[in-house]
């Protein structure tokens, strides 16, 4: 029986990874939680899988918590990055899934890699900030990385062992979002509940529209160059509207390995908890006579600029692909709240990198600071918007 930390677990991923536990009784046992602020779901949890501990972000919602749970067994509770930190090193832990949001995964991964977890990571922000740090730690302290994200999933599903070597490109597939078809002038009227509708995947708000920017699909990119040691000329995004196939690897000698499957995130899931084997699980099975058809197109950079921004915050490596993530994730935010319009996403995480000076090979402290200035660099140019 694997014993399991998940971090973020009222998020997306965490009540996906949840029920997929659930559904395999006996493999494993949930010895720690962490959440965000959503204290009433995570007492609904905290009570039906027993964690040994459990962390919230905040003191506040954690007394919540704690008067909650006052008539039942309660486990031990902390609150904020150190308690986040101390969950992800958790002693009697087998493997840590990563899926808080944001640059904050980065610490708590760090520290599971540190304490030598293997860790399921399902936060993008980890690799595409500090990739080069978490990568070198990882094989220094011979911690697993368990791809969660579905096209990284696949990818490492089609490698199955090979050398980097044999490698001749990987294709990252992206269903295009709900804007695949719309002209430049019908982008510019798209509303937050038009962005936040998906036609394949049922997500949390940001990745949603980071969907319908293309920019998880950069941020993907990013990813993928370090989980797989590729260089950025290896590789390709194909847009695959059905999100039947989910990445693809071309080998040297021609060959192209594909993984398939219906659109469910418990499948990358539980593959990454129960890796190396395979296991009976609960998604639903893809039947290949029941398809209408499999379509690949190329992307259109000019409709969706995130993922030239992408390959160009990569190249130009340092701290700028941190400071490309953390103006996405300011400029994402205004749109949910109404003060930008959707084509301006891109154009302010362009502008902020425009005056960014790249720190070439920065230690954690400098990437922290990129993301910072990032942010608020970010926040000043939307303001300028508003008051226009």
């Amino acid at each position: 029986m694997k014993k399991i930390v998940i971090l973020g677990s009222t998020g997306s991923i965490g009540r996906q990874t949840l029920d997929v536990i659930r559904n395999m009784p006996g493999k494993f046992r949930v010895v720690g939680l962490a959440a965000g602020r959503n204290w009433r779901l995570l007492a609904s949890q905290v009570r039906e899988f027993r964690p040994e501990v459990v962390v919230l972000e905040r003191e506040q919602e954690l007394k919540n918590l704690r008067d909650e749970l006052a008539c039942d067994e309660t486990p031990d509770l902390a609150w904020g990055r150190s308690g986040l930190e101390n969950l992800a090193m958790l002693p009697q832990a087998d493997i840590v899934l990563v899926a808080v949001a944001g640059a904050l995964g980065i610490y708590p991964t760090i520290a599971a890699i540190n304490a030598g977890k293997d860790v399921a990571l399902a936060n993008k922000e980890t690799l595409v900030a500090a990739g080069h740090l978490v990568m070198e730690l990882a094989a220094r302290k011979k911690s697993a990385l368990l791809p969660v994200d579905s096209e990284h999933s696949a990818i490492w599903q089609c490698l199955n062992g090979l050398e980097q070597r044999a490698v001749e490109k990987i294709i990252l597939t992206a269903s295009g979002g709900p804007f695949r078809t719309f002209s430049k002038e019908e982008m510019e009227n798209v509303t937050v509940d038009m962005a936040l509708f998906h036609p394949n995947w049922q997500m949390g708000k940001k990745i949603t529209i980071d969907s319908a920017t293309m920019m998880n699909k950069g941020l993907e990119i990013i990813e993928a160059k370090w989980l797989f040691g590729v260089s950025y000329e290896q590789i390709e995004v194909v847009i695959h509207p059905q999100s039947i196939i989910h990445s693809a690897v071309e080998f040297l000698d021609g060959s192209v390995i594909a993984q398939m499957g219906m659109p469910d995130m418990r499948l990358p899931i539980q593959y990454a908890l129960t890796y190396p084997e395979r296991q009976p699980g609960c998604c639903p099975r893809l039947n290949l006579t029941c398809l209408q058809g499999l379509t690949f197109e190329k992307p259109d950079t000019g409709r969706f600029p995130s993922l030239k921004l992408a390959f160009e915050a990569g190249k130009a490596g340092g701290t700028m692909p941190a400071v490309f993530n953390a103006a996405n994730e300011v400029a994402v935010d205004s749109f949910l709240k109404g003060r930008i319009s959707f084509t301006t996403i891109p154009f302010i995480v362009a502008e902020v990198m425009e005056k960014h000076l790249t720190v070439k090979q920065p230690e954690l402290e400098e990437i922290m600071e990129a993301d910072s200035w990032a942010r608020e660099t970010g926040a000043n140019l939307i303001g300028t918007f508003e008051h226009a």
